[in-house]
C-alpha cells in the first residue's frame, strides 16, 4: 500500500471515529429530549425533566466539539458525557438509590425502547470516544479528509513511477 493510500485510510479512519462518537451523543441527546417531558411530570426545582434537558444539551455540545475541533479534549469531553449518562442509566435501572440531597429518586426498573436505544447509542459513544482519544495524540487535531496534494518529480507521470508516489 502506497503511502498517500494509508494516509487516506488513516483519515477516513478518524473521520469515522468523529461522525461515529457524535452521532451517538446526538442519538442520545434526542432520547433525553424527547423523554424529558414525560419525567418532568415529578415536582420540584430539579426533576428529572430537567436533568434529561441537561443531559440532552451537554451531549450536543460534546458531538459539536467531536465534530468541530477533533482533537483528544474533544474525545474525552464525549467520553464523559457518555460514560456518565450510561453509567447513570445503568444505575437507575439496577439500583434504586432513593433521593439524594436535591436530585428526585431515579430508580426505574424497566427496559423499554427509547431507553435500549439511548443506552446503545452511548455505549458505541463510549467505545468510538475512547478509540479517537487512544489514536489522537495529545495536542493534535485529527487531519482533514483531503489532504494535500503531492508534487511529483518533474518529468515523472503516475505510468512511468508505477502508478506510485514517489
Amino acid at each position: 500500500m502506497t503511502r498517500l493510500r494509508r494516509q487516506a485510510v488513516w483519515r477516513w479512519s478518524l473521520w469515522t471515529l468523529r461522525v461515529a462518537t457524535a452521532a451517538g451523543l446526538a442519538i442520545d441527546a434526542y432520547v433525553h429530549f424527547d423523554l424529558a417531558a414525560l419525567y418532568a411530570e415529578a415536582g420540584g426545582a430539579i426533576n428529572e425533566g430537567v436533568l434529561f434537558r441537561v443531559e440532552a444539551a451537554v451531549a450536543l455540545v460534546a458531538a459539536v466539539a467531536v465534530m468541530a475541533i477533533g482533537r483528544r479534549v474533544g474525545y474525552l469531553a464525549a467520553l464523559a458525557v457518555a460514560g456518565s449518562a450510561l453509567a447513570a442509566m445503568l444505575v437507575s435501572r439496577y439500583v434504586d438509590l432513593g433521593q439524594l440531597g436535591p436530585f428526585p429518586d431515579l430508580y426505574d426498573p424497566v427496559w423499554f425502547p427509547e431507553k435500549l436505544l439511548a443506552a446503545f447509542a452511548e455505549g458505541a459513544a463510549c467505545v468510538t470516544a475512547l478509540a479517537g482519544a487512544i489514536i489522537i495524540r495529545p495536542g493534535k487535531k485529527s487531519p482533514p479528509i483531503a489532504g494535500p496534494r503531492q508534487r511529483r518529480p518533474a518529468g515523472k507521470s503516475s505510468e512511468s513511477t508505477g502508478g506510485t508516489a514517489p
